[in-house]
């Protein structure tokens, strides 16, 4: 699913996307895949990234919660 938001803060700083300056972002999540868990077939048990995706120019800003 893709939820837009209004602005992106990181550790309290307001970020604006680096190829446009656009400051409005899709936010989604996205599995980050490896070929030996998904040769095995447990793709569920790969870590979960947190992507915002530029409302203007589409680029994705990729962040791994810790």
């Amino acid at each position: 699913f893709k939820k837009k938001i209004d602005f992106l803060r990181v550790n309290g700083k307001l970020i604006n996307c680096p190829i446009c300056g656009h400051d409005k972002f899709w936010k989604r999540r996205t599995l980050m895949n490896t070929s030996l868990l998904t040769f095995f077939g447990f793709d569920w048990a790969n870590r979960e990234s947190l992507n915002f995706i530029c409302d203007e120019c589409g680029h994705i800003l990729w962040f791994l919660e810790k």
